[in-house]
């Protein structure tokens, strides 16, 4: 299991280097970088103006050694000013050049400087990271037991009554996007009596004071768009354990249903939900974009679309590598996690 787990970290820090590289390839290229001149300093400046603004700031340097230094793995840039002053990548206004630090990248944990919010990009990353993280929480309390139990009971008895109505409960929730469910919920519960009386706050305040009622409209708009697909897959999975030979050996010998479903087939069927859940993570993380501006909840996923519509280039590589993070980590503990679930995989 030891070399398992570390095939898999060494995969994973491979792909996550080729992702983020991707990406600040994307993000630095001149198009954008010329945007971002433009933004800090004025839209009426000349090519040769811009040329001088990225150039003092270090932007027209090789992509390579622009990435080594963004990491940390290569010394940040520096450069003397016309009044003799030593400016770089590494130097702060409030720290003597002498006694900055040679690296300051991702590894020595600095993010950078937003320019948008105008703050250090490593506050905004821990804030945005803690909203989303609490919308995460209410959102998988009521999303996996519920759609474990939906799909469980539908694959209990397939093809039944039962059977049909969740499955046909699973399929529309899933095939409705959040911005229509959440729009309906906002019409339902902001005009009727009982909306008013029990769920009278706000995304936005849910900010301050995490409260159900604050919570409520947002979990359940989420909740409501993951749940079916959990469901589905844990009734696909349910129901294929129900016809497999030890099922039916339990039944001829007298096993009573419940005992069959609960004591030999529910573990088996929760082998594949088990990766489908994890998967969930990275989505709540990033996709739930729509959710959170629609109910103006500022969380990571707000962030995401702030950074990128504003062409926050250092915010933007900081949201994209905590995301490939998250991704590579819950993709990680989903490998592990079945490999201990299913009895079938022998790790050597």
């Amino acid at each position: 299991m030891t070399k398992f787990i570390l095939r898999r970290v060494g995969v994973m820090l491979l792909t996550a280097l080729c992702l983020t590289f991707i990406v600040f390839f994307l993000t630095n290229l001149y198009p954008n970088l010329e945007k971002l001149a433009k933004t800090q300093g004025n839209f009426r400046m000349t090519d040769e103006e811009v040329a001088s603004y990225l150039g003092r700031n270090g932007y027209l340097q090789p992509l390579p050694v622009k990435y080594g230094q963004w990491l940390g793995v290569l010394p940040g840039w520096t450069q003397e000013g016309e009044d003799g002053t030593l400016r770089g990548r590494c130097i702060d206004q409030d720290t003597p050049a002498a006694d900055a630090p040679r690296f300051c990248g991702i590894l020595q944990g600095d993010w950078g400087y937003s320019t948008v919010f105008r703050t250090e990009v490593s506050g905004i990353i821990g804030e945005k990271l803690g909203l989303t993280g609490r919308l995460m929480l209410w959102v998988m309390l009521l999303m996996v037991p519920s759609a474990l139990i939906l799909g469980v009971m539908a694959g209990m008895r397939e093809g039944s009554r039962t059977d049909r109505t969740l499955s046909t409960f699973a399929i529309t929730t899933t095939a409705t996007p959040e911005y229509v469910s959440g729009v309906l919920f906002i019409a339902i519960f902001a005009s009727s009596a009982v909306g008013l009386k029990w769920f009278k706050g706000t995304a936005t305040s849910a900010m301050e004071n995490p409260s159900f009622e604050n919570f409520f409209l947002p979990v359940l708009t989420i909740a409501l768009y993951g749940m079916g697909y959990i469901a589905r897959m844990t009734r696909a999975s349910m129901a294929e354990v129900m016809t497999a030979q030890y099922i039916r050996t339990a039944r001829l010998k007298g096993v009573s249903f419940p005992n069959i479903v609960l004591k030999h087939a529910l573990r088996n069927a929760l082998i594949a939900p088990f990766t489908v859940i994890m998967l969930q993570f990275p989505w709540l993380l990033n996709g739930v974009v729509i959710v959170e501006t629609l109910f103006n909840y500022k969380g990571f996923g707000w962030t995401l679309v702030q950074a990128a519509s504003n062409n926050d280039i250092e915010l933007l590589l900081a949201v994209s590598v905590v995301s490939v993070i998250v991704v590579l980590v819950t993709q990680l503990i989903s490998d592990i996690g079945y490999v201990y679930l299913n009895p079938r995989i022998s790790v050597t």
